[in-house]
């Protein structure tokens, strides 16, 4: 690559690997057990349902079903994430658990828009409906989702596939507290009608988790900065370092939820070491940001970029993406 000019990635793994590993078996852990939890409890609401011929219990079955499911995804995206990268798959298989985040969101969207259509029907035509039976299903069914909530609660919910599965199994506890309720007012007034509206405010519920699933997810597909980084302070931040001229080319993505990257292309004064610049980078980002994933090419500022009022760009840069963040004591800042 020629004097003055460093192309360098820096980036830990090693003793973080090893707490990766023990924190996903953690979370498989935690995970399995709220699985096995529902189940248990969807496969006792069949046979009551069956037992009471009541639709009700086994539409709820159902429900409990895309639960079950959604934990099933969770972990198989959990043990795709930990295959190492290899081939093609350049970053492994880390993106698996972000579509699994997103197919949560989009099944608590889905199931949102039909309970809706439910509710709807219900208020308009409102069913015969057991209020004891219900009153006691879904009591047993808040004991069983506050313990897989918790379960769920213990692995590593900053993880987007662990939190889709959590507002899963959140979202079954608000609808059964709801059921119980309407249960309770069914029995002592013999409104029918408490069991559909009960539904509409669980709904609103689902809707607002599926959204920010959905939300989040498409920002990694997207390789959308994460929310908490702004680039622009970054940049500023990268560029205010002592010797570096201007700093162009940013990158800011996410390869999975909690790994954030980065790469730039940074000049520096021609009298500087590039090595030792990059090294000052790299901590900087961090200590301040929290980035471990760096990317960054370093190379000497030629003379058309460090000259005053000059509007031309560093010439082997002149398609670069995004803003240019300049050295505060730069002459053209």
């Amino acid at each position: 690559m020629g004097a003055g000019h460093t192309h360098e990635h820096g980036h830990s793994h090693g003793a973080g690997g090893h707490a990766h590993g023990a924190s996903a078996d953690s979370d498989k852990r935690w995970l399995s057990g709220a699985l096995a939890l529902i189940v248990v409890f969807m496969l006792g609401e069949v046979v009551v349902g069956i037992m009471a011929g009541s639709l009700a219990l086994l539409s709820d079955a159902a429900h409990m079903l895309t639960d079950a499911a959604s934990i099933v995804l969770a972990l198989w995206a959990i043990r795709l994430a930990a295959r190492p990268a290899a081939g093609r798959m350049t970053y492994g298989w880390k993106r698996a658990e972000i579509l699994s985040a997103q197919a949560n969101g989009l099944t608590l969207l889905l199931l949102a828009a039909w309970l809706t259509y439910e509710a709807i029907r219900r208020l308009i035509d409102p069913p015969e409906v057991t209020g004891g039976l219900v009153l006691v299903t879904a009591l047993v069914g808040i004991v069983v989702n506050v313990a897989a909530s918790w379960m769920i609660s213990r692995a590593n919910r900053t993880s987007l596939n662990v939190e889709g599965a959590f507002q899963h199994i959140l979202n079954d506890l608000f609808a059964f507290i709801a059921t119980a309720i309407a249960g309770v007012i069914i029995l002592l007034t013999g409104f029918a009608r408490a069991d559909g509206i009960a539904t509409l405010v669980v709904v609103v519920l689902m809707v607002k988790a599926g959204i920010e699933l959905v939300r989040a997810s498409s920002r990694i597909f997207l390789e959308a900065a994460p929310a908490n980084l702004d680039p622009t302070e970054i940049g500023a931040a990268m560029a205010a370092v002592d010797s570096v001229v201007e700093v162009h080319d940013l990158h800011i993505w996410e390869i999975t939820s909690g790994s954030p990257a980065l790469s730039a292309h940074v000049l520096v004064d021609p009298g500087s070491d590039c090595h030792q610049a990059r090294t000052t980078l790299a901590k900087l980002l961090d200590d301040d940001f929290h980035i471990e994933h760096v990317t960054l090419q370093v190379d000497h500022a030629t003379p058309s970029v460090l000259q005053v009022g000059d509007p031309a760009h560093d010439p082997h840069c002149e398609d670069a993406h995004g803003p240019a963040h300049r050295s505060p004591a730069s002459p053209r800042h």
